[in-house]
């Protein structure tokens, strides 16, 4: 994500910072007045219903400036799940805050002090601590990573606080007990990341936890579809009329299951067709064409696809996948012949084709360009399932 020495640097030295200032908050975490260590201690004794599945569920944090949501790692760190869940089940996060951050690396929050608007600012980030016994696994912090606060050099000071990277962190490897990854919402950790600080990167004002809830995991569409339930027709309604494919499961079920499943989640809804190249194809589906380079939900399903090639041929009207210089890097992009085009057959996967708007692919193909980008927009307003 961030390639280069320099950038690498940089991470490494945010890891210290961050470490350096958990150091700080030692003293006065051990040094915090025996009330709050006695809320502390009845928080975490309190019985509670074990969750018999934590892989089912995920997390939903809903902050002031957007929901993420994120998946648990029981298997790595099981008493560090159960504790999570069992407090934000009693609403323990909510109304708290992040009230540390290094901007687009790393966002600190979870301390129950927060949720007093009177605590001192000295004090921030020293609640919920000495809760947990250490859990280290062989889990990275990586983009996206739960990891849990602890302090620094002292065994079983892990507790309720928790991190999330937003760039790789190599140096806190091994060092604290990570036990989620966020499938969902980076783009909300990042702008949380760039609240404005002070000199010791704590937040202005600390950045809401609004709640955290627990949910069933959304359920990916499609995923066991059978290949009848893929025989569908999608209907693609672009700013030049409309466009009606059919879908072809039994030459590239992945595929189809790929693309059918981002038609149900509106991944395509408002992105454009960025590429004609005339007597050649017109191209569309990357996410990074909405407007303002926008994020989806969906993108948590967003994976690389295995080719699917076959012996059809690339002719007018065929719905073929858009990949780079590797064979399975074949991911949302997808494109739309203009005209036969026998180079390459064998070489992309055809998973589907126009049964109704070959006239709307006309007029994509007369658009004015700058070399192969249209001059204006033309948006694919909705993609649609017909049933």
């Amino acid at each position: 994500m961030y390639p280069g020495g320099r950038e690498q640097s940089l991470m490494s030295c945010v890891g210290r910072i961050f470490v350096t200032a958990l150091l700080v908050v030692v003293v006065l975490a051990q040094t915090a007045g025996a009330q709050q260590k006695k809320r502390d201690v009845q928080t975490t004794a309190q019985p509670q219903p074990v969750e018999s599945d934590p892989s089912a569920v995920e997390a939903v944090i809903n902050t002031e400036l957007g929901v993420v949501r994120f998946e648990f790692f029981p298997d790595k760190a099981p008493l560090h799940v159960q504790q999570f869940l069992k407090l934000a089940r009693s609403g323990f996060y909510d109304g708290s805050g992040f009230h540390r951050v290094y901007a687009h690396s790393l966002v600190q929050g979870g301390d129950p002090l927060l949720k007093d608007p009177s605590t001192p600012r000295e004090r921030w980030g020293t609640g919920g601590l000495n809760q947990l016994p250490d859990e280290i696994s062989g889990l990275k912090h990586v983009r996206g990573t739960v990891s849990t606060v602890r302090i620094p050099g002292k065994p079983g000071s892990d507790g309720a606080q928790f991190f999330i990277c937003l760039a790789p962190q190599p140096q806190l490897d091994a060092e604290f007990s990570a036990f989620g990854q966020v499938n969902e919402g980076l783009d909300v950790v990042d702008r949380i990341s760039q609240a404005p600080v002070d000199a010791q990167s704590l937040t202005e004002k600390p950045i809401k936890i609004v709640s955290i809830k627990i949910e069933p995991k959304k359920t990916e569409p499609f995923k066991d579809a059978t290949l009848e339930q893929l025989r569908r027709d999608v209907l693609l309604r672009t700013s030049l009329g409309d466009i009606t494919v059919t879908m072809d499961p039994s030459v590239a079920p992945e595929h189809v299951r790929n693309f059918l499943k981002l038609v149900q989640t509106g991944y395509y809804d408002h992105t454009a067709f960025h590429r004609i190249v005339p007597g050649f194809v017109v191209q569309g589906g990357l996410g990074s064409t909405r407007a303002g380079g926008a994020s989806h939900p969906a993108e948590r399903w967003v994976r690389r696809l295995k080719p699917e090639f076959s012996k059809q041929n690339h002719l007018r009207g065929v719905l073929s996948m858009a990949r780079g210089d590797e064979l399975d890097s074949a991911s949302t992009s997808f494109f739309i012949m203009l005209a036969a085009s026998p180079h390459l057959d064998g070489k992309y996967t055809i998973f589907g084709r126009v049964i109704d708007g070959l006239e709307v692919l006309d007029l994509m193909e007369k658009a004015p360009r700058h070399g192969e980008t249209p001059v204006e927009r033309i948006e694919l307003i909705e993609a649609t399932i017909k049933y």
